[in-house]
């Protein structure tokens, strides 16, 4: 079954209305109405999954991986659903020879029950990881822009990059000159949540409310101020409250225009 259906079937179940499950999720029922029908042009947000997740008694995270999976390309999707059968059959395989004490000088035989073989060559190497381009960052002040609506790495449009392996990176089109000559308009910029963040550092700043993002080399003040310095000096820097601020992801990769 698809994500809408998923979602309906277990609404129907609870003897939820639409009308029921939008007022206490706070989104509209012509929205939601999509979604079941598989009417919606894109992926609904994580927020709105979660919610769902609550009120409709899924187990945490389902709906979430259930959204992401379709989001992804066909070929990609199709590589990892084959490669998680395996891990699955080869755990299924490990765990009866515990349980059961097999003997070891009969695992060619068990393996060949499984169909499982153990002279498999590993996967070729990638070409890099395919990082998603969510959308456009300001290298200016901070431009009204909600990130939050694309699934973990589910975009438009991808690029690929090599040695990175973090699941949740992610890329974005510089909007502005405020951090030129460093970065420049058109420039796509990768950014990784796993990467630590140090002063002087180049990063996605995503503000809390409203939902903005900038991008600006980051200091940290005292007294809980962060300073977001534009790197051309046209441009004067921002100190505000780190409260402000729910997300920091520092730029690790830039692709540019030559």
């Amino acid at each position: 079954m698809s994500l809408g259906q998923i979602i309906r079937k277990r609404r129907e179940e609870l003897n939820l209305t639409l009308d029921e499950v939008s007022s206490r999720i706070g989104f509209s029922k012509p929205y939601l109405s999509t979604i079941e029908t598989g009417r919606v042009k894109n992926p609904p947000g994580d927020e709105l999954l979660r919610k769902l997740e609550k009120l409709l008694e899924f187990e945490p995270g389902l709906l979430l991986h259930i959204a992401h999976m379709e989001g992804l390309p066909t070929d990609i999707r199709g590589e990892y659903e084959s490669a998680e059968a395996e891990n699955q059959r080869w755990r299924q395989f490990i765990k009866n020879l515990i349980h059961q004490k097999s003997d070891v000088s009969q695992l060619d035989t068990l393996l060949a029950e499984s169909e499982l073989d153990a002279e498999k060559s590993s996967p070729p190497l990638a070409a890099g990881r395919l990082v998603p381009v969510i959308n456009k960052v300001a290298a200016g002040y901070p431009s009204d822009f909600n990130d939050l609506d694309y699934p973990v790495g589910v975009a438009d449009d991808y690029v690929r990059c090599p040695d990175l392996h973090d699941p949740n990176t992610f890329a974005v089109r510089v909007v502005g000159d405020s951090m030129e000559p460093k970065f420049r308009e058109g420039d796509i910029v990768v950014f990784s949540p796993a990467a630590e963040v140090h002063n002087g550092d180049d990063c996605f700043v995503r503000f809390a409310m409203p939902h903005e993002t900038s991008l600006k080399r980051v200091f940290f003040e005292p007294d809980n101020k962060v300073r977001l310095q534009p790197r051309n000096e046209k441009y004067s820097p921002i100190i505000l409250d780190g409260s402000r601020i729910n997300g920091l992801y520092r730029a690790v990769i830039k692709y540019e225009k030559l």
